[in-house]
């Protein structure tokens, strides 16, 4: 059954840009109330109710929000929590949520990738791979995989985790990059530098 981009639609969760504000959608099923907690300079807070459907899910726009803001949820109108579907926790994974910048310029539409028997596999971890331990590291290092004859590496673990070195076993914020792995940029931008690359 082919599912329709409307339908489609209503499947995200997560902070998206939304024009001149971002819109916010979390699923708590048992929750009665929700709140995105927008967190300002200063320790300033400002709170926006959610409007929850029949399945749960809690959605809301709030005009103002851009990139690089942050935000927890209130369930209940208790606690402030990290999004579960954050795209990037740049203070761990129970810090606030960052909204990330989504557009990119990708410059490699061209590449086909490699038949799967071609493949030469490197599977490396970010953290302990660079005395940097950051996916730029790693895409400093490119030309070497290439003099080896590695076509392909497996970057792990990419998900958020505690700590900032970690074999990837215990990922909790899975729709998140894992905080320690940017440099001078957010690690989701450094993850596309190196993808793109």
């Amino acid at each position: 059954m082919k599912t329709s981009f409307i339908e489609n639609e209503k499947r995200w969760l997560g902070a998206r840009g939304d024009g001149d504000g971002t819109r916010f959608r979390v699923w708590s099923p048992e929750a009665k109330t929700a709140e995105v907690v927008v967190l300002r300079e200063g320790g300033k807070k400002d709170f926006h109710p959610m409007e929850r459907d029949e399945r749960g899910y809690f959605e809301t726009r709030v005009p103002g929000v851009r990139a690089h803001d942050r935000y927890k949820f209130r369930m209940n109108g208790e606690g402030e929590l990290p999004d579960p579907a954050s795209r990037y926790q740049p203070e761990g994974p129970h810090g606030p949520s960052e909204v990330i910048e989504t557009d990119f310029a990708w410059t490699d539409a061209k590449w086909k990738g490699h038949p799967l028997d071609q493949l030469v596999i490197y599977e490396l971890h970010v953290g302990t791979f660079s005395p940097e331990g950051t996916f730029e590291g790693v895409r400093k290092r490119l030309k070497h995989f290439k003099e080896l004859g590695v076509n392909a590496i497996e970057i792990m673990p990419v998900a958020q985790f505690a700590g900032k070195r970690n074999w990837g076993y215990d990922g909790v914020g899975l729709f998140a990059t894992q905080n320690s792995y940017g440099d001078q940029e957010a690690a989701p931008l450094a993850l596309k530098r190196l993808v793109n690359e």
